[in-house]
């Protein structure tokens, strides 16, 4: 083992030995390497005359440049938009997030939580999360209405087993029953158990509300005290799309951060969804866990720790994203940006609502609860979502997503409100095509 993944183990095992326990094999042995860059580092502090350590071109004491890329990029200079971003991430960036987690979840008050760190949007952080956390075999808790991503990150890569539980209940509700029930069998004293909690979830577009989520913390720390060794992702993509008072409008992160020693939590959120700007590729690994002792040290090591893995997959996400996402968010008119985009996407979720009401649909499907993110889904009665999906596309012009036999995903982020009731309609006359 490399003497920087040992000193790492060792501040982390310091901090809480459950979480280093909780590594895989690939996270107890990663570290961030100082070789090249931090020679680079100690280059660009010292190296008053030349400086030949990066592989970056330079003329005239410039980073250099084609004018018709630059020319795309008003507003921003060569070193914002072409050079290397370090693997954590532009410290900047990193410290206006860390403030934003604090502004968005006030419950979070007074806690300490690791700075966090950049990944290439929360796709690759799941994939860094993977690779630090999971080995094969390792037990991972999902509902049954999850993002398909989630099988090929850690069944297919890692090789972990994947356990589902009915989402809903018979009353409409997160299934606390299920989720329970599923946590105390997998879960036993000595063992590890890895829980994803995707709110606003994908595919159905719910939330919980606040008080589920008290009784979805209560089981994962229950369990915990009692000798499980609980690794809990929040993955937040959807967060803040909360468009009724019925869904939590904090991050279920804040009720698990610190609350008990053998639990870790890790929040993977981003501007991809959040900010409109999925192809900017930013999201960002954060981490919360009950410590002895000073708490930065550890996080310095697991942030190291997650740095190392960046680096030995994708080097670093973009420095131009990176520098996109903080000038946005640090722009006077960012919050009057976002108030007035929510607002369309909630008119856009309230007209579905109303739509649906229509009792002329009742036979065809039943929609599932829904109250947030991007996403709403149908349960059909008389008709297989497959075949649905490839009529309405092939004879209307329509697409949908099919999921296992019976559900069709509506994604309303993309559909104009004057638009919802044809839309409705146009699945309903498929509905009856595919009966007659």
């Amino acid at each position: 083992m490399n003497p920087l993944a040992e000193e790492l183990n060792q501040i982390i095992t310091s901090g809480n030995e459950h979480v280093f326990n909780m590594l895989s094999g690939v996270g107890k042995n990663l570290f961030f390497p100082k070789g090249i860059l931090s020679q680079s580092a100690e280059a660009k502090e010292k190296a008053y005359k030349f400086n030949a350590t990066i592989g970056m071109a330079t003329e005239k004491g410039r980073t250099m440049f084609l004018p018709s890329v630059m020319s795309m990029t008003t507003g921003l200079e060569p070193e914002e938009a072409l050079t290397y971003a370090p693997s954590f991430g532009i410290m900047p960036l990193r410290q206006t997030w860390q403030q934003e987690i604090f502004r968005k979840n006030p419950s979070l008050k007074d806690r300490e939580i690791s700075l966090p760190v950049v990944s290439n949007a929360i796709t690759h952080g799941l994939s860094v999360v993977a690779d630090m956390w999971v080995d094969p075999n390792d037990v991972i808790l999902l509902p049954d209405k999850m993002w398909g991503n989630y099988s090929l990150i850690f069944s297919v890569r890692r090789g972990a087993r994947i356990v589902h539980y009915p989402f809903f209940n018979a009353e409409g509700r997160f299934n606390l029953k299920g989720f329970e029930d599923c946590v105390r069998k997998e879960g036993k004293p000595g063992s590890k158990v890895i829980v994803i909690l995707n709110f606003p979830n994908n595919p159905t577009g719910y939330t919980i509300s606040s008080e589920e989520g008290d009784a979805i913390a209560a089981v994962l720390t229950d369990v915990a005290a009692k000798g499980v060794t609980v690794l809990a992702v929040t993955d937040d993509a959807y967060f803040g799309l909360f468009f009724d008072e019925t869904s939590m409008k904090e991050s279920i992160f804040t009720k698990l951060a610190g609350r008990a020693t053998r639990l870790l939590a890790i929040k993977l959120d981003g501007a991809t969804k959040e900010n409109y700007v999925w192809g900017l590729r930013v999201g960002f690994i954060t981490y919360g866990a009950v410590l002895k002792g000073e708490a930065r040290p550890f996080y310095d090591a697991l942030e190291r720790k997650t740095a190392g893995a960046v680096r030995g997959s994708i080097s670093n996400a973009s420095h131009l994203s990176q520098e996109m996402v903080l000038k946005s968010l640090k722009s006077p008119s960012y919050a009057s940006e976002k108030e007035e985009k929510f607002q369309i996407m909630k008119e856009r979720a309230l007209e579905v609502k109303s739509v649906l009401s229509d009792p002329k649909y009742a036979g065809a499907w039943e929609a599932y609860p829904f109250n947030s993110g991007y996403f709403m889904c149908l349960k059909l009665k008389t008709v297989k979502a497959e075949p649905l999906r490839v009529h309405l596309l092939n004879k209307y012009g329509v697409g949908l997503i099919s999921l296992g036999e019976t559900d069709l995903r509506v994604a309303f982020s993309c559909l104009e409100k004057d638009d919802t009731r044809e839309l409705f309609d146009t699945v309903l006359q498929g509905v009856k095509d595919l009966t007659s």
